[in-house]
């Protein structure tokens, strides 16, 4: 018996240490921080980073987190990598409580996220020679209750979560990309969409339809449509999956007005803050790579 409790002692030591140890790098990780004449960049996790920050100070919050087993960016603890779709839910869900409180009263989250299927059992996954930085080399396991060859539904997934979680869905929108990747599959349709859910922290909010308006035929303004056709973007020296400007423009638009911040606690490349700059924003970016950061701030025209 006392070899037992001594046994399961150490492992609560061990797994405190772990503990401690991931959040002293998390810590460290978010005390490097830029600034620049129209926002700021903290380079760190996302999670940590938020904890430090104000209630209330961001009218809006316009994001892209990581797609699920799809995308290795070579960062300890990345969101994205879990071995469990669960656990991957619970850390955006973790993520974006926080993003809730942080945004005033009358603000809104507009969040892009993309869908995968299940790898049949396999935990490999070939390299993609016409984009090397597309996947991860490994897959992760088919989820409980799925069956291989699954759409697994992530997008609906997450956005029940923080349903339940307190946030309002208001909205989802349908991402039509006419310029989507080929796929060689020949039993289903080829994906040419993805969603963005619009998610309010109360049951009213701030919404400027007229800002956000859309061209109907014979050139009218009418409120704007949920299904969007635009076509993705590359950007020099970042990763393919960047956030095309014209995505993120009507949802700063109806999310916010001239002067208010607006956050990206996943800023990638820095699409969010640029469309900041351009339509009289601050901005935000939480960015866990050091060298997308770096990306952003040349982006932005702030001195590396």
């Amino acid at each position: 018996m006392r070899r037992v409790e001594q046994s399961t002692a150490a492992s609560h030591q061990t797994a405190l240490a772990m503990q401690l140890s991931l959040y002293e790098e998390r810590k460290e990780s978010a005390r490097r921080s830029y600034e620049g004449p129209h926002g700021r960049i903290v380079v760190g996790d996302a999670l940590t980073a938020l904890k430090g920050v104000p209630p209330g100070v961001f009218r809006c919050c316009v994001t892209s987190p990581p797609y699920w087993g799809l995308r290795d960016y070579g960062i300890p603890h990345q969101i994205g990598a879990e071995p469990e779709l669960a656990q991957y839910i619970r850390n955006l869900v973790g993520v974006f409580r926080e993003v809730r409180r942080t945004l005033t009263d009358d603000g809104t989250l507009w969040l892009n996220i993309g869908d995968t299927h299940t790898s049949g059992g396999r935990t490999w996954r070939a390299a993609d020679r016409k984009n090397p930085a597309r996947a991860m080399d490994y897959r992760p396991p088919t989820p409980d209750g799925l069956k291989p060859k699954d759409l697994i539904g992530i997008p609906w997934r997450l956005a029940f979560a923080l349903q339940d979680d307190g946030w309002y869905l208001r909205s989802d929108i349908v991402w039509y990309k006419p310029n989507c990747q080929p796929e060689s599959v020949k039993d289903r349709p080829t994906r040419a969409h993805e969603y963005i859910f619009l998610f309010s922290k109360l049951d009213k909010y701030y919404y400027d339809y007229e800002a956000a308006r859309e061209s109907a035929n014979g050139g009218h303004l009418r409120n704007r449509r949920s299904v969007w056709a635009i076509s993705t973007e590359t950007y020099p020296g970042a990763h393919f999956a960047t956030f095309p400007p014209k995505l993120v423009e009507p949802c700063i638009l109806a999310g916010s007005a001239v002067g208010d911040q607006v956050l990206d606690p996943f800023f990638g490349s820095g699409t969010v803050g640029d469309v900041c700059v351009r339509l009289g924003r601050t901005f935000l970016g939480i960015e866990l790579s050091e060298d997308y950061a770096a990306l952003a701030r040349k982006r932005l025209g702030w001195e590396i």
